[in-house]
C-alpha cells in the first residue's frame, strides 16, 4: 500500500511541477480575455459565428504556450464568450499539441517529414472533430453576458491582475487538480515498468494500449516530442507514438469532466468516442509507411516509465526515495512558476474570503468621474484589442526567449556534460545505483539540449555530429540496462564505452 500511495504522490508532484509554467500562462490568458478583450472581443478574436472560427482556433492554439491543463481556464472564458462548442474543443486540442517551441524541438530530434505528417494528422483531427461537433450539435453556444468596460490606466492593469488571481482561485483549478489526480490513479494501476513492452512494432494492440494509458496521463508538449523521437529511434510502434501525441498531450481527466459539466454526458461520450475512432484510424494508417528504414525494432522502451509506479514491488525506503525523486524533478523555471502560482492562488483565495460581494473588482472597473477623466487627458488611450494582441504576442516571444535561456550555449552545455560525466563514472565505480539512475537521464537531457541549442543558434549539427550524439545516447541506454540487471561486468564494460563515446562527442561539440 505504501508503494501505491507514495508512487501516486511522486507522479502527481512531478506532473504539477511540470505543468506550473503553462498553468500560470493559462490564468494570464484567461484574465486578458475577460478583462481586456471582454466577451465580445474574445468572440471576435475567434472569428465570431462564421466559417473562420475553426481555422482561427487552431492557429491561435498553435501560438500560445499552454498544455492540456493550462488550456482549461481559457476554455472556460471562451465558453462564457459565446464561442461555439466545436471551436472551443478544437482550440482545446490544438493548444497543447503544438506550439513554436515544441515543433522546433521536434525538428531536431526526429525525421522532419514524419513530424510534418504528425502535425497535419493532428490538425486534420482537430478540424474534423470541430466540424462534426457543430454539425450534430448546432447552436451549442451560450449567449454572452457582457461585462462592464474597464477604465484605462492603472485601474485597468489592477483589474487584469486581480482577474489573474481570480482565475487561479476558480472552478478551473478544480478541473486541473482532477487531471493531476488522474495521473496518480494511473500510477496506482500500472506497476513499475509494465509498459516497457507495450509499444513494440510488431504489437498490433500498441495504439490501443497507448490510447488507454494516454487518457489518464498528463504529457507536456516537450515531453511528448522527446518520447516520440525516442520511439522513432528505437523502432517502436509509430501508431502508438501518434496516439500518445494526440491523446496524451491533448486530453486529460479534468478536460473530459469539464466537457461533461458544460455539454452533457451524451455529447462528451460521443465526442470522445469519435476522437478515439479518428485517432486510431490515422495511427494504424501511418504505422507502416512512417516506420524508419534501417532501424532494428527494439523489444522494449523506457519512454513510458514515468506513467507507471516509480517503485518496484518489495521496495524499501520508499518515503525517502519519494522525497528524492520529487526534489530531482525541481527545475528553476518550475520552482519559480510554482511560487507564482501559489501567490496568485493565495491572493485569489483571500479575495474570495474577504470580498464575497466582489467590491474590489467593482472599484477598479467603476467609471472615473469627469474631473478624473480630464486630469488624464494626456494619456494615450489604446484600444483593448491592441493591448490584448500585444499581450498574447508577448507570451509567444517570451516563450522563444525562454527557450534560448533553457537551451544554453554549447560551451556551457559541454562544461555541464563534462562535470556530469565525472559524477556518472564515479557512481558506476562505487556501485551507487541510485546515483547512476539519476545521472544517466540528466546526461541524455543535456545531449538533447546540445542538439536543440545548435539548431537555435544557426549551427545545425552535421550528419557526423548527429551520429556522435546518437552513439553516445545508445551507449548510455545500454549502460542503463546493465545497471537495471546489476550485471557488474557489463556495467564496467558499458561504462568504458560511454566514456569513449563521450570523449568523441566532446571533440565535435562546437
Amino acid at each position: 500500500m505504501d508503494i501505491l500511495i507514495w508512487g501516486a504522490i511522486v507522479r502527481m508532484s512531478q506532473a504539477m511541477l511540470a505543468a506550473c509554467p503553462t498553468i500560470v500562462v493559462g490564468w494570464l490568458v484567461a484574465a486578458v480575455f475577460e478583462r481586456i478583450l471582454g466577451r465580445n472581443g474574445t468572440l471576435q478574436l475567434f472569428g465570431g459565428h462564421t466559417w473562420r472560427q475553426l481555422p482561427q482556433a487552431w492557429l491561435l492554439g498553435m501560438l500560445l504556450p499552454v498544455c492540456s491543463l493550462g488550456v482549461i481556464p481559457i476554455l472556460v472564458q471562451m465558453r462564457k464568450s459565446g464561442i461555439a462548442g466545436g471551436t472551443i474543443l478544437a482550440f482545446g486540442l490544438t493548444a497543447p499539441l503544438f506550439n513554436p517551441i515544441s515543433v522546433l524541438y521536434g525538428l531536431t530530434l526526429s525525421d522532419p517529414f514524419a513530424l510534418f505528417v504528425f502535425c497535419m494528422g493532428s490538425l486534420t483531427i482537430v478540424t474534423v472533430m470541430g466540424v462534426v461537433w457543430d454539425w450534430f450539435f448546432p447552436g451549442n453556444w451560450l449567449e454572452p453576458e457582457e461585462l462592464p468596460g474597464v477604465p484605462y490606466g492603472v485601474r485597468r492593469i489592477g483589474a487584469a491582475a486581480l482577474a489573474v488571481c481570480q482565475q487561479a482561485f476558480s472552478h478551473s483549478t478544480l478541473y486541473i487538480l482532477l487531471a493531476i489526480a488522474g495521473v496518480g490513479l494511473l500510477s496506482a494501476i500500472l506497476p513499475a515498468g509494465v509498459l516497457q513492452r507495450s509499444a513494440n512494432k510488431n504489437d498490433s494492440l500498441a495504439p490501443l494500449t497507448m490510447a488507454g494509458v494516454s487518457t489518464l496521463a498528463y504529457v507536456t508538449p516537450m515531453v511528448a516530442i522527446v518520447q516520440i523521437a525516442s520511439m522513432f529511434q528505437h523502432g517502436n510502434s509509430i501508431g502508438a507514438a501518434f496516439t500518445l501525441l494526440v491523446l496524451g498531450t491533448g486530453v486529460n481527466l479534468g478536460l473530459l469532466y469539464w466537457i461533461v459539466r458544460n455539454y452533457s454526458w451524451f455529447k462528451a461520450v460521443a465526442w470522445f468516442g469519435c476522437l478515439l475512432v479518428v485517432v486510431l484510424a490515422i495511427s494504424y494508417g501511418v504505422d507502416g509507411p512512417l516506420f524508419p528504414k534501417g532501424v532494428e525494432p527494439a523489444d522494449h522502451t523506457h519512454a513510458f516509465d514515468n506513467y507507471c509506479n516509480p517503485f518496484q514491488a518489495g521496495s524499501t525506503g520508499v518515503p525517502a526515495d519519494s522525497i528524492r525523486l520529487i526534489r530531482e524533478a525541481w527545475k528553476p523555471e518550475e520552482i519559480l512558476s510554482g511560487l507564482i502560482a501559489l501567490v496568485l492562488l493565495s491572493i485569489g483565495g483571500l479575495q474570495w474570503w474577504l470580498d464575497r460581494e466582489g467590491s474590489w473588482m467593482e472599484r477598479l472597473i467603476r467609471p472615473p468621474l469627469p474631473t478624473q477623466r480630464q486630469s488624464r487627458g494626456r494619456d494615450i488611450v489604446l484600444p483593448n484589442w491592441v493591448i490584448a494582441t500585444v499581450g498574447l504576442a508577448g507570451l509567444v516571444f517570451a516563450s522563444i526567449g525562454g527557450c534560448f535561456l533553457y537551451y544554453q550555449p554549447i560551451a556551457e552545455i559541454r562544461k555541464e556534460m563534462t562535470a556530469n560525466h565525472a559524477e556518472l563514472t564515479s557512481a558506476c565505480a562505487g556501485r551507487e545505483w541510485d546515483a547512476v539512475d539519476f545521472w544517466i537521464p540528466l546526461q541524455e537531457d543535456w545531449a538533447h539540449k546540445y542538439t536543440v541549442s545548435s539548431y537555435l543558434r544557426g549551427k545545425p549539427l552535421s550528419r557526423f555530429q548527429q551520429m556522435r550524439v546518437k552513439v553516445f545516447l545508445s551507449k548510455l541506454e545500454l549502460l542503463e540496462h546493465a545497471v537495471e540487471d546489476r550485471e557488474l561486468a557489463e556495467v564496467d564494460m558499458w561504462k568504458r564505452q560511454v566514456s569513449l563515446a563521450f570523449t568523441r562527442l566532446k571533440e565535435v561539440m562546437q
